[in-house]
This record gives structure tokens, C-alpha cells and sequence, in this order.
């Protein structure tokens, strides 16, 4: 699954590919949330470890892998 978060202030995206399903990364996101002074913590498909403090979170998008396209077509 790829998890984008937006981060306040930084005009980037921040991109994981995570080995987790959906409903998992959800729940992580929710808990992390869920503290005032929470860290996000979230594992990639190499093991490497991001973790970004709850106060500097602007958004949170889950999709799937696969779903980006790229080039000028119909869809």
C-alpha cells in the first residue's frame, strides 16, 4: 500500500510503500492521532522506519499501489 502524508509548512509530500494492508495503516494513523503529542510510525517494504510527530501532519492518504498514472489519455 502507498501512504502520502502531508506535512505542514513543506510544500512535498512525504511517500511510504508499506507491506501493510489498508484497514492496518489506518489503524496506526488513527492511534497516532488519537495523542495530542503522538508520533506517526510506519515501517516501508525495506524496513526502514519514518516516524513524523502528530502536530506537523496536514493530511493522510491510503491508495493502493498501482493507481498513479502517468501521461495525457483518457482514463
Amino acid at each position: 500500500m502507498e501512504i502520502i502524508i502531508g506535512i505542514k509548512h513543506v510544500p512535498r509530500e512525504l511517500t511510504v510503500q508499506s507491506p501493510q494492508s489498508a484497514e492496518d495503516l489506518r489503524a496506526a494513523v488513527e492511534a497516532a492521532l488519537a495523542q495530542p503529542d503522538g508520533v506517526l510510525s510506519l515501517t516501508d517494504e525495506h524496513d526502514r522506519t519514518t516516524m513524523v510527530p502528530v502536530s506537523a501532519i496536514g493530511f493522510v492518504q491510503i491508495a493502493p499501489e498501482g493507481l498513479r498514472r502517468v501521461g495525457f489519455g483518457a482514463l
